[in-house]
């Protein structure tokens, strides 16, 4: 596998980008209202193309994380292509997949291609679940799309036994609607085969309906402590790849981050939203982070030159403004770096890590 040693000195230096999100569409096959990307849906006439992507990510460095968005990114034929040129060329220690589940037909053909392509990364892949039988279609507006990720799951938890560097985990939207429900969600969570990882994600940005953001930020506070709770008393499982461990204690950390960011209504933490992270939309854009909307420039105007976009004069005022401005935000992505690459973070994350299942101190 690919080391993540080489880079620790970022803790300290904090120039290249070393996570990396591309939103390879904007087209969906569901219509979550919660939504934070409903205004960029588009025909996905204009997509970055196989070719354009692989000048794009030669021009790059290595990378910790490459991370895959949508839309669904499995409507795209050529996904399995898309992250092998990322594989080639910037040699990931960790690639996530995420998506809705509802195409098995294209989603585990496709990851198992991915698999057999890019042996020396953990490929994680993060099925969305946000309510149990008919109160998920209702959630995700999509009849019985809790049947077909089922049948996802089932697909993808016998490719893993052919495929140990797939990981497998699922991802559930806490929202105003399914905040009652979250005890239900983590039991069922608990009992799906091959499951390594489960993430409450608070919902963000700026939804079609901007009711489901009404959340009550204690009930958030007990689900979260509830995933906590079930890790260290052995009742939920962990990522298997290289460091793992020391991923699930980060979790741990961003958790209670997240809820005193939103309490508090203030940055908790400085960010490395573009600084150590960027993202890139399907037609080349750069951007720091998923939620800022103010662009770094575009790949394509740059003659598809990553570098000459992340370091140009446009891309240091967006930084500035994003330190000026102490913005802040519950998005778990960007508070993996966040975390991780903090020199004054390190206690919290080694004492989380001392807790967790089959440590000395926690078998004490």
């Amino acid at each position: 596998m690919f080391s993540s040693l080489k880079y620790l000195p970022s803790i300290f230096y904090k120039r290249d980008p070393l996570q990396f999100t591309f939103f390879v569409t904007s087209r969906c096959n569901s219509r979550c209202p919660f939504c934070f990307y409903w205004q960029d849906r588009k025909a996905g006439n204009d997509e970055l193309t196989l070719e354009e992507v692989e000048k794009i990510s030669a021009s790059m460095g290595n990378l910790l994380w490459l991370l895959f968005s949508g839309g669904e990114i499995f409507l795209r034929r050529d996904l399995p292509d898309l992250v092998e040129a990322f594989y080639r060329n910037t040699h990931p220690v960790i690639i996530t997949l995420p998506t809705n589940g509802l195409a098995p037909d294209l989603i585990v053909p496709a990851t198992e291609e991915i698999l057999k392509r890019c042996p020396e990364s953990a490929v994680v892949c993060k099925v969305s679940l946000d309510g149990i039988g008919d109160d998920h279609d209702r959630l995700r507006d999509t009849p019985g799309s809790f049947e077909k990720v089922l049948e996802t799951w089932e697909q993808l938890r016998r490719l893993g036994e052919r495929h140990d560097n797939l990981q497998l985990g699922i991802n559930t939207v806490f929202c105003r609607e399914n905040q009652d429900d979250m005890d239900r969600i983590i039991d069922f969570v608990n009992t799906l085969p091959g499951c390594e990882t489960h993430t409450i994600s608070m919902v963000r940005g700026n939804p079609a309906d901007t009711a489901y953001k009404e959340i009550d930020l204690e009930k958030y506070r007990r689900a979260v402590l509830r995933l906590e709770n079930d890790l260290k008393g052995g009742k939920a499982k962990m990522y298997h790849f290289t460091l793992a461990r020391l991923k699930t204690a980060q979790d741990l950390v961003q958790r209670r981050l997240i809820y005193e960011t939103v309490r508090q209504g203030r940055r908790l933490l400085p960010c490395y939203a573009g600084r150590i992270g960027a993202v890139m939309n399907e037609v080349g854009d750069i951007f720091p982070c998923e939620i800022l909307t103010d662009k770094m420039g575009n790949v394509r105007e740059s003659g598809y030159d990553f570098p000459k976009v992340f370091f140009s004069e446009q891309a240091d005022r967006v930084r500035a403004k994003i330190n000026n401005t102490k913005c802040y935000c519950s998005h778990e992505c960007y508070f993996v770096t966040n975390i991780l690459f903090n020199p004054l973070m390190c206690g919290q994350v080694i004492r989380q890590y001392l807790e967790l299942p089959g440590t000395s101190r926690s078998a004490s």
